[in-house]
């Protein structure tokens, strides 16, 4: 199939005049123990959320905070390999693995670092769900669905156990949220299940160590939209991230113990034909600390074909983009991020 690379490029879309600014905050309790209307009041918060700010948290998930914890011991336990142990792994044409220090950091999915090459403040390590080498995907050698890179047992005992572990329990999490969106967006309650059988989804783990200053080249994590469905980041008590206001001020996400932030990205607002935010957002650390994260990209499966959502077209607001999949959108994302070029630049790519 032919994609269109200048479609896919995403104009930033800052938080709407008039919105509230404060990032919500939603409480599952009352959706997942199936009280009375809290399905519909949930629901009521998130479409607010996706359509003014692009950004909420929950609480009340359900995901145990021993399982956060665990993972946090392990992301802190990986990153003080020496680098002989973590180098052997860089990140391959799979999005898995790890990248360095420093790092280009260029992500034309949106203006927002169209022009300057930027350096990330942080080491990273990416990967996706734990396929066995005899895989029919793998064997069939599809891009996006390969076996993950993991260090020597012996270097990192338990680090693959607490990544699977943890990656298993959000993908659990965020699909559990499917009926809230369908809702939200005026769908039928299961409108996203098949979409989201075997789904893609991306786990990067980072350290960012701290910065005296904040330069012009190089942060923390520069300035960017994600290319996700939904991006779900589990509390941490060294802050550093911050979403841009319509005024071009960038504002802290609030600090809530027990919580995960999520985000809305560039798929979710391409098929909601713009009806979703995909907020513009940074990571900065200050603080006399290292800061660890570990967000989690959940994505719709490799070959689901992504038309405009039925409530989010008319004859007044017809579909502004191509149906695609997400191994279309991904296959221009990892061809052309680490090379910069103008947004008018128009090809095509054969898959």
């Amino acid at each position: 199939m032919n994609v269109q690379v200048k479609e896919y490029l995403t104009p930033v879309q800052a938080v709407q005049t008039g919105a509230v600014y404060e990032i919500p905050v939603i409480d599952l309790a009352p959706f997942r123990a199936g009280t009375s209307g809290g399905m519909e009041s949930c629901a009521a918060q998130l479409r607010t959320a996706l359509e003014k700010v692009g950004f909420y948290l929950i609480v009340n998930h359900g995901v145990p905070q021993a399982t956060i914890d665990r993972t946090y011991e392990a992301v802190r336990g990986f990153f003080a390999l020496p680098e002989d142990v973590k180098l052997p792994l860089l990140k391959n044409q799979h999005n898995i693995g790890y990248t360095p220090m420093r790092s280009l950091y260029n992500r034309p999915t949106s203006d927002l670092n169209a022009k300057r090459q930027v350096t990330a403040a942080a080491e990273s390590f990416f990967m996706k769900a734990d396929l066995a080498p005899d895989h029919p995907d793998v064997l069939a050698g599809k891009r996006f669905r390969a076996p993950n890179q993991w260090p020597p047992e012996p270097s990192a005992p338990g680090f693959r156990d607490a990544m699977v572990g943890y990656a298993r329990a959000l993908e659990a999490l965020g699909k559990s949220l499917l009926p809230l969106y369908a809702t939200a967006l005026d769908l039928p309650v299961d409108w996203f299940d098949q979409a989201f059988v075997d789904p893609m989804y991306t786990l990067r783990i980072s350290r960012y160590p701290r910065q005296a200053t904040l330069g012009e080249r190089e942060q923390g994590l520069p300035p960017h939209t994600d290319t996700s469905f939904m991006t779900l980041l589990p509390y941490n008590r060294v802050q550093g991230l911050q979403v841009r206001r319509t005024d071009g001020r960038w504002v802290d996400v609030p600090a809530v113990p027990g919580s995960f932030v999520v985000n809305s990205g560039n798929m979710l607002r391409r098929w909601s034909n713009n009806r979703c935010m995909s907020t513009p957002h940074q990571v900065v650390n200050l603080s006399p600390e290292e800061r660890y994260a570990m967000p989690f990209f959940l994505d719709v499966n490799r070959d689901w074909v992504m038309d405009c959502l039925p409530s989010c077209k008319s004859d007044d607001n017809p579909f502004q983009y191509e149906p695609m999949t997400y191994a279309e959108y991904m296959a221009w994302y990892t061809t052309d991020y680490t090379a910069p070029k103008p947004l008018t630049r128009l090809r095509r790519i054969e898959l």
